[in-house]
């Protein structure tokens, strides 16, 4: 449940951020009664609240969160590309709903798998897929924002590890 809110919060707050200007000229337009039913939106931010929009708003750049994946495969052998993929599409033909990344961080490549919020989620998910890749296990990892909100289809990334 807690999940879920957040994934509203954040989903609300960028797609606000994306649709208007500023989160001001998007409070104005809720105030503004709808036409259909004469509806109208108060927003009121209280505390902490209003400061961590105003540092949202603030960001040039798209944000970060600390968050969970789970590692099914890493290894630093002549032949680690190679199996970073095999093991990479194996996991896609056998859970197509879950994301799944390869990264090569000089020397290892690496795969995980899942965006996770908390750790009890990466446990779960490591639990369920634990049948098929027994040396799973989860790691904490910067999870950008934006894929949080998108839906679990197959997807793959390569990405160039800056750590």
């Amino acid at each position: 449940m807690k999940r879920f809110f957040w994934m509203v919060l954040l989903g609300g707050l960028m797609g606000s951020i994306a649709s208007a200007q500023n989160l001001n000229a998007y409070k104005t337009k809720l105030q503004n009664a709808d036409p259909t039913y004469g509806s109208r939106v108060s927003v009121t931010e209280h505390g902490t609240a209003a400061t961590a929009i105003r540092s949202m708003q603030n960001r040039s750049h798209p944000s970060e969160i600390w968050g969970y994946r789970v590692r099914i495969f890493f290894d630093n052998s002549q032949n680690a590309r190679s199996l970073a993929n095999q093991a990479m599409e194996r996991f896609k033909n056998i859970y197509p709903d879950i994301p799944v990344y390869i990264v090569y961080d000089n020397p290892y490549f690496k795969v995980t798998v899942g965006n996770c919020l908390t750790e009890d989620e990466a446990r779960i998910l490591q639990g369920k897929i634990q049948g098929a890749f027994d040396r799973a296990f989860p790691i904490q990892e910067k999870i950008p924002i934006s894929l949080l909100g998108q839906p679990t289809t197959s997807v793959s990334a390569t990405e160039s590890a800056s750590k």
